[in-house]
Order: C-alpha cells, then structure tokens, then sequence
C-alpha cells in the first residue's frame, strides 16, 4: 500500500454544499484526480481549483490530503514544510455557543479556558458579556455574525472596551463596506472580518474596512490558499485569526500546523465534538500541541480502507 494522505471537509449546511454533492462531484473527477502526479501540492490545488470551481469544501479536503501524502514523503510535519519551527503560536479560543446567561456561565465553569469566544447579536448582549465578565477573568472574544447595525456597533463597542473584550468578529452585514469603514475609523477594539474574508480575493478589500481577517481552510479552499492569505494580509499590516468549522482532528491538524504565522487562534472544533475522528492533537489551557510526525501527523481513528 502506498502513501496514505487525509483530509477533511465538514458540511455546512447553510453554504449548501453538503456531504453528497462532494462525494458526487469527486466520483465524476475521480479518474483526473488518480492519474495526477504529485510532485507540488501548491500546483496541484491549482489543479483541483479548476477541477472543481464551485466546490470549494471539496478542494480543500483534497488539498489537505495532498500536503499531508506531501510531508510523509518528506519526512516533514506541515509546519517545518511551511517554514517552522512550531513556536512561538497563540492560544485557542474556546467558543461558548448563544444560550441563556446561566447555561453559559455554566458552560465557561465546566470549561475553564483562558480565551473564550462568545456569539453575539442578539438584544441579550450586554447582559451576557457583562455577567461573563464577572465571572472569569480569562480573555473574552465575541463573534456577532454580522449581527448589528452600525448604530447598535457605535453604541456596544465602548461598553464592550470596559468589560475588557479582546477583538469582534464580523459586527456588520458581509457586504455592508460603507458601515466597517465607519467602524474602522471609531472603533477601540480590533475588528475581524470572517463572513467578508472567504477567499484570498478578499484580503484586500477588508484593508481599511478591518483590522484583521479569520482564515477558514474549508471556505478558502484550504491550506495552499489559506498561507497566500496571510502573506497578503501582513502586506496590509493587518492581523490574521486562523478558525474553524466544525472539523474533527483531521481538518483541525491542517489548522493547527499554521498556528506560528497567525495571532490569534479559534481551533476549538475536536473540543465540541461528541467523537472524534482521528487523534494527534493535544489541547492544554489553550495550547494546541501537534505531534511532529511527518504531514499532518494524525492518526485515523478508523480501520483504513483495503
């Protein structure tokens, strides 16, 4: 048997490409993709890029499982490839999903964690940052998804200041450009755009309408795409967050292995899964440990495939 190389796609339903049409697409293209020397994975995502131009979750998972295949030839994990070593890197979030005030205080005291991340946009949300912030003194994030107006973010944003908040994610609609660069000239707190950052198209728009971007492997299409990002985002001299979907260790690893060129870090996906699957990464207080085995260095869970 030869090199086996994983990656990994989660399905998300509100992008609407979901388990089937990947298998679907990657059946019809099946014979392109085995016949493909790969001698590059940067080349070859150039490849899958338009082998499959609609079907971004698709291309990443096969990026993933190119650089992986890619470093076990080597000898290398992803991060010595990508330029190492692994330090120094920033800690994870840990995110606490929308709930009532005192399910998620539970949560934060089930969980002690040094950053938390909290869903915001919602009329509750002075009340849950404020009795949060009571409540611990580790850093807190929020992630409004693109939940305010520009009045309700002029109004919250100097409350939020003196509760300590670290950084917002997305305050505004996606497309609302005029809006974030009022926020951007006003705000006090370091703005990150997620929905108006998906492909590296986007980078330089969000210049001057934000302070940073979130990089998410399955919306850009994976890790190849995901370290042109941040080359282009420090250009600007702007911050970069790497986050998550809903991966597993798998997609999480590809991730966690471009932790040492970002400064901030939402890679709690393995944490708020029932099951994982595949092992390799170690999570302590917010530091995300690889294993150093070569590519991805995880381990499938499963019994591999004849």
């Amino acid at each position: 048997m030869g090199v086996r190389g994983y990656g990994e796609a989660p399905a998300i339903s509100y992008y609407h490409i979901p388990v089937e049409k990947m298998i679907a697409d990657l059946e019809s293209k099946k014979a392109f993709i085995e016949k493909y020397a790969l001698t590059d994975p940067e080349r070859f995502w150039h490849y899958l890029h338009h082998l499959f131009p609609q079907n971004s979750f698709l291309v990443c998972a096969l990026d993933m499982a190119a650089w992986d295949i890619f470093g076990k030839i080597r000898q290398k994990p992803l991060y010595a490839l990508w330029g190492g070593p692994f330090e120094p890197r920033p800690l994870t979030d840990y995110t606490i999903g929308i709930d009532t005030v005192d399910r998620m205080l539970e949560k934060a005291r089930r969980h002690p964690w040094p950053i938390y991340k909290i869903k915001l946009g919602f009329p509750e949300d002075m009340a849950i940052v404020k009795a949060l912030r009571e409540n611990t003194s580790s850093i807190i994030r929020v992630d409004v998804n693109a939940g305010w107006t520009v009045q309700e973010a002029l109004e919250k944003i100097p409350e939020l200041e003196k509760l300590g908040i670290e950084l917002i994610e997305q305050p505004l609609a996606k497309d609302d450009w005029e809006g974030m660069k009022i926020l951007y000239e006003r705000s006090s707190i370091p703005l990150i755009a997620d929905e108006s950052c998906v492909t590296e198209h986007d980078v330089e728009k969000c210049h001057r309408h934000f302070h940073g971007i979130n990089i998410k492997l399955t919306k850009c299409s994976g890790p190849t795409p995901a370290k042109r990002m941040i080359v282009a985002a420090r250009k600007l001299q702007m911050k970069v967050m790497i986050g998550s979907m809903n991966e597993s260790t798998i997609g999480s690893a590809a991730i966690a292995h471009l932790l040492p060129q970002v400064d901030y870090a939402d890679l709690d996906g393995p944490l708020l899964l029932k099951e994982d699957l595949a092992s390799g990464l170690v999570y302590t207080e917010g530091r995300v440990e690889v294993s150093g085995a070569p590519g991805l260095g995880i381990e499938w869970l499963g019994r591999p495939a004849d």
